[in-house]
């Protein structure tokens, strides 16, 4: 199990990449899937933009495998998820659905739900022993150009590990000693392919390639690293 983002530099294209991309119209759009860590003796703090909340709910659900931990937090869906969330109440807005999760789960039981309902936005808090989750329990808000020069929050999810593997998810082509690290991702879409079975607008936007060129910025102790990847999700 691996982020995103990882995915596509590593040429690792799969539905779950193609679901982050169904939203996009062509052109170039700015800091996106941002990260920030520190990094101490103690271990790591990262924080994230909402892009990443599923896939860290499955690393830390991977973790968790067979044991228990207390789950908060919501599953937000335009579907009806009633007979797949354990949910313990519902909120509903403009046709979105926010299932309200409370309750002890298993690591295993988190991953069944995200096979279950892909497309839903799964935002969940808990931990596994001593490394903490938390997710802020709402939907995302359309992402927009920010009006401040440092730019836009990067504290949607946040996480608290030990786990140096884990933290090279997130990190990944970072040098091996650091202390903190800014990363952001600028998508640029230059073409959507829309196949030819794609008969009604919906299956349109949901069928549909996007291409373009993914690149990545990322700060490591205040020098500059810049990397980029073609992609066809």
């Amino acid at each position: 199990m691996t982020t995103f983002i990882k995915k596509i530099f590593e040429g690792n294209i799969d539905e779950l990449v193609h679901l982050q991309f169904q939203k996009f119209s062509r052109g170039s759009f700015k800091e996106r899937a941002m990260v920030k860590a520190s990094r101490s003796a103690k271990g790591y703090s990262i924080s994230t933009t909402a892009e990443y909340a599923n896939d860290l709910v499955k690393l830390m659900a991977t973790k968790l495998g067979g044991k228990s931990t207390e789950v908060s937090g919501v599953v937000v869906s335009t579907m009806d998820l009633k007979s797949k969330i354990p949910s313990t109440g519902l909120k509903q807005f403009m046709g979105i659905k926010q299932y309200v999760v409370s309750g002890t789960m298993k690591g295993d039981e988190i991953i069944a739900l995200l096979n279950n309902a892909p497309n839903a936005f799964f935002a969940l808090s808990f931990n596994v022993g001593d490394q903490i989750l938390k997710i802020k329990p709402k939907a995302p808000k359309s992402a927009k150009p920010s009006t401040s020069e440092t730019g836009p929050k990067i504290d949607f999810c946040s996480i608290k590990t030990p786990d140096e593997t884990l933290a090279r998810e997130l990190v990944f082509g970072a040098p091996s000693s650091w202390k903190s690290i800014e990363i952001r991702h600028t998508f640029t879409i230059t073409d959507i392919e829309v196949p030819s079975d794609a008969k009604t607008p919906e299956d349109m936007r949901r069928l549909a390639k996007r291409k373009g060129v993914l690149v990545r910025s990322m700060v490591v102790d205040g020098t500059t690293h810049l990397s980029e990847k073609t992609f066809a999700a």
